[in-house]
């Protein structure tokens, strides 16, 4: 019985083939569908049993082929060398963008240092002033020195209005 039932099976798959080679169907079509029928045949009435076979395959030795063996070093050698030649251009161009940035950050710094050298020079300026000075010292209750209030380091008075010669000094030195 079922040898019948394979036969009509197959007699069906004659036929739908026959049909799908009609209608000009792909070769990868046709094997599809004779698998689907395969295997809706296999689905039967009777299980499907499988037996597990153990092989030992831990005494077989692979043979060293010596042209393999070389082709595997020049693939080796040339797909290092690829690699070292991407890793260096990586390399340079991150360390362009890395300089971009450093030289972007400096370019800021030397502006920022440039404002503070302004703004330090303009209150310099400021507190130097003589007019300022002035005001500031009469605030104080500070005015003209008076005849006789200026001392001099050498020792010597000498009056506001007295005229003073210039003198040069050669310093001695002590080992003379």
């Amino acid at each position: 019985m079922a040898a019948t039932v394979m036969a009509g099976q197959q007699m069906k798959l004659m036929g739908s083939r026959r049909r799908l080679q009609g209608r000009a169907a792909t070769l990868a079509e046709r094997n599809r569908e004779l698998y689907e029928a395969q295997r809706r045949a296999r689905r039967g009435p009777t299980p499907e049993v499988f037996f597990t076979k153990h092989i030992d395959n831990s005494r077989i030795v692979k043979a060293d082929d010596p042209e393999r063996r070389r082709e595997m070093r020049s693939f080796s050698a040339v797909m290092s060398v690829l690699f070292v030649l991407v890793m260096v251009y990586v390399w340079q161009h991150f360390s362009a963008i890395e300089m971009g940035y450093n030289i972007e950050a400096q370019k800021v710094q030397v502006e920022h240092l440039s404002e503070q050298n302004r703004q330090l020079r303009l209150s310099e300026a400021e507190l130097t002033d003589p007019e300022r000075i002035d005001v500031m010292a009469r605030q104080l209750g500070l005015g003209a020195p008076q005849p006789g209030q200026v001392v001099r380091p050498d020792g010597s008075d000498v009056n506001a209005n007295d005229a003073v010669l210039a003198q040069a000094h050669v310093p001695k030195f002590v080992g003379q």
